[in-house]
């Protein structure tokens, strides 16, 4: 593993696709903030940054916790994740 791996990002709440390079040595709040900055600007639509959103594996059904950093997760190339709002928080 080199320092960024691809991703297949599935966002719920626009339901849209994307490919994207994430660094792997963040943690998962920094990377949810910077996947929701860049949908925002791919699709011109505004995204509530303040809303907590869930990072999902979409394989297994694991939910990342926030202080996790991304090179000790299973999170690897051609991982498929799914973002969502967790809107009763």
């Amino acid at each position: 593993m080199k320092n960024k791996v691809l991703i297949k990002l599935v966002f719920l709440e626009l339901d849209e696709v994307f490919d994207v390079f994430i660094p792997v040595n963040e943690v998962i709040w920094k990377i949810k903030k910077m996947l929701l900055k860049s949908i925002s600007d791919l699709t011109n639509v505004p995204v509530d940054l303040k809303l907590e959103y869930v990072l999902l594996n979409e394989k297994n059904g694991r939910i990342y916790r926030n202080n996790e950093i991304i090179i000790n997760t299973d999170i690897r190339n051609a991982s498929e994740l799914v973002m969502f709002s967790n809107k009763n928080n």
